[in-house]
């Protein structure tokens, strides 16, 4: 099982084709939602939320997500400081997910660290190249 090092800073392809299934099989009631950054277009990361989220993000104009591996409420940067602020939220034609367009306030988004400590942009920083394997950008 790869762990959490070689997850993150590998490069190697282990894509986590289950992930909906233990969604599914915890009963979480939730529906993906992309962030992306309001000013630049970039997209940030892809996370879910409840109801309960979503009207917290509302209530806070913060992102608020459901934490799916841990089943609970996750206010982006109440730990890392890495707060996202809402600008409004988007939903697709089949109201089956939504588009959080928000601007962090520190400049990371990524739980993970790029080579100067700094929590990265967005977590979209590697590249694929095979089937296998990944670079990054």
């Amino acid at each position: 099982m790869a762990t959490s090092e070689t997850l993150e800073e590998g490069t190697q392809l282990t894509i986590e084709y289950d992930k909906l299934g233990k969604i599914g099989e915890r009963g979480q009631h939730v529906v993906p939602v992309v962030l992306q950054h309001a000013e630049t277009g970039d997209v940030l990361y892809v996370a879910y939320a409840n109801r309960e989220a979503l009207e917290e993000t509302l209530r806070r104009r913060e992102a608020v997500l459901w934490s799916t591996s841990r089943d609970e409420l996750w206010h982006k940067g109440a730990t890392s400081g890495d707060v996202l602020d809402l600008v409004e939220v988007r939903i697709n034609c089949e109201q089956n997910s939504l588009l959080y367009r928000v601007v962090p306030r520190t400049g990371g988004a990524c739980h993970t660290k790029n080579a100067s400590g700094q929590a990265r942009k967005s977590c979209y920083y590697r590249r694929v190249t095979s089937a296998d394997a990944l670079e990054h950008v």
